[in-house]
């Protein structure tokens, strides 16, 4: 007799980086081609105001996995070398500890780098990133082993493409190789692994599209005769130096950084053709849970730890906190049965990338720890704003997301930006001047002053905000080009 099926649904939550929501078909893009991404967002609910409210990799990440705030978890910067608190249950353990097989594949931007946060296996994948170990050899992950099986020993960035920035080319090793098709593989191995009779979640984790920008060239040729979108610059960006000192310090150090046109245009060639890629991947993993009888006891999660410009107001770089940076996808399609979530929905309360783990607990029928700050999508009341931050002392960012405004706040020179995005969702308008919105500006000002944390109070004086002094900006030495990485002999 076949074993008794879970009672409890499966997960697979499928997570990208670098995507950001406006780069969708789903969201309007004109020239992006995500076929899957669409029938996600027909067979779920699409949350339409979903942020990463401190838009980089690894302050991100520890949200996804504590169901905390960065401030809660302890990094809002950026850091390294913190690990997970280790007083919070993770994501994977709540899931664990319910009864479910827990498996992650891909990119996981945790200390120590082998840390699995409380998944039963992890199988790596993060862009030769070794500077946790004292040698450029380190110590090689999954997917680098699995090159070195095939006979490409160190070759995995033997193309000259850089980690962090967006010069590109074609990808130099056969399509099995590619990080993208590797994890999708991985990822239906480990489901073909699973007991079956214990519900299974399941994390996808792609680097990409997070540089090296490396398509297959068959990507490239469908984006051959589409012609291919530039990015707005607002009003307020035309002026490099005129540009708050955060912003220039994050754009300069680019190769993008005042290329020309044809180069902006192939560097978004070369990302939409990866989005694309990803899109069509993750149907051999959907088309797996099909055959495999699984598809209608499985919720699925499309996100991105966080966007990214993209050339955007000539910004080539993440962190920030505007659209393109800041707002992500999020569709979450509901197993059969489940009556919480609607079909081909739209949602447009505001959402953050920590919400997900008290969501999808809540879908499982899993208590949600105390202690998690972020908030169930299913049942807590909407939020009446959403506070953003990524940063600290000259390179601090802050925002208030509220209604149909943005503001920004940048402390050196005491800078702030205010944005309508109804009218102008691409942000090409600062409003922070115009008389009528002086009410506004005044009440998000007061929001803002109530997020403050710890060195955020220099920037107050008799309770109004007077920043940073003006810093001047020295263009910095790129000799390391971006995070280049060379080729390695293991």
């Amino acid at each position: 007799m076949p074993p008794d099926r879970p009672s409890r649904p499966n997960v697979l939550l499928i997570c990208t980086d670098h995507w950001s929501d406006m780069f969708t078909r789903p969201a309007g893009h004109p020239v992006v081609m995500t076929p899957t991404i669409a029938q996600l967002a027909r067979s779920g609910t699409r949350f339409t105001r979903a942020y990463s409210a401190c838009p980089s990799c690894i302050p991100a990440r520890k949200s996804l996995m504590t169901g905390l705030r960065p401030r809660t978890h302890g990094d809002r910067v950026y850091r390294d070398h913190v690990p997970l608190p280790p007083d919070r249950p993770t994501l994977a353990q709540c899931f664990r500890d319910a009864g479910y097989q827990a498996h992650a594949v891909g990119k996981m931007h945790l200390w120590p780098q082998r840390e699995r946060a409380g998944f039963d296996d992890v199988l790596l994948e993060e862009q030769g990133r070794h500077q946790f170990q004292d040698i450029p050899e380190g110590v090689a992950d999954d997917w680098e082993l699995f090159l070195i099986e095939q006979g490409h020993t160190g070759e995995e960035y033997a193309g000259g493409m850089t980690h962090n920035d967006w010069v590109t080319r074609p990808w130099h090793l056969p399509e099995r190789c590619h990080p993208i098709n590797w994890a999708c593989r991985e990822m239906c191995k480990v489901i073909r692994r699973r007991d079956p009779r214990k519900p299974g979640f399941w994390y996808l984790s792609f680097s990409a599209p997070h540089p090296p920008v490396t398509p297959l060239q068959s990507y490239m040729d469908l984006y051959r005769d589409v012609e291919i979108d530039m990015p707005v610059i607002g009003s307020w960006a035309q002026d490099f130096d005129a540009l708050p000192y955060c912003l220039k310090t994050r754009g300069y150090p680019s190769a993008l950084h005042g290329a020309r046109p044809h180069e902006i245009r192939l560097a978004r060639q070369a990302y939409y053709a990866t989005l694309t890629h990803i899109d069509h991947q993750i149907r051999t993993v959907i088309g797996y849970l099909r055959e495999a009888g699984l598809l209608d006891d499985t919720i699925i999660a499309f996100t991105s730890d966080h966007g990214h410009m993209v050339g955007e107001h000539d910004l080539w770089s993440m962190t920030h906190l505007y659209e393109a940076s800041a707002k992500i996808p999020l569709i979450i399609v509901p197993p059969k049965g489940e009556e919480r979530l609607g079909v081909n929905a739209e949602d447009d309360r505001f959402a953050e990338f920590g919400d997900i783990m008290p969501t999808l607990l809540d879908l499982a029928g899993i208590p949600i720890p105390p202690g998690v700050d972020q908030q169930s999508l299913i049942s807590n009341p909407p939020r009446d704003y959403l506070y953003g931050e990524h940063g600290e002392g000259v390179l601090a960012q802050r925002m208030i997301r509220q209604g149909r405004l943005k503001l920004l706040y940048y402390p050196v020179g005491n800078v702030f930006q205010l944005f309508d995005l109804e009218a102008d969702p691409r942000e090409t308008q600062d409003l922070a001047s115009v008389p009528a919105y002086a009410a506004d500006l005044d009440a998000m000002k007061n929001l803002l002053i109530e997020n403050l944390l710890d060195s955020d109070f220099e920037w107050l004086q008799n309770g109004e905000l007077v920043g940073l002094p003006e810093k001047t900006f020295v263009p910095p030495s790129t000799k390391h080009l971006m995070g280049q990485r060379g080729i390695r002999f293991y």
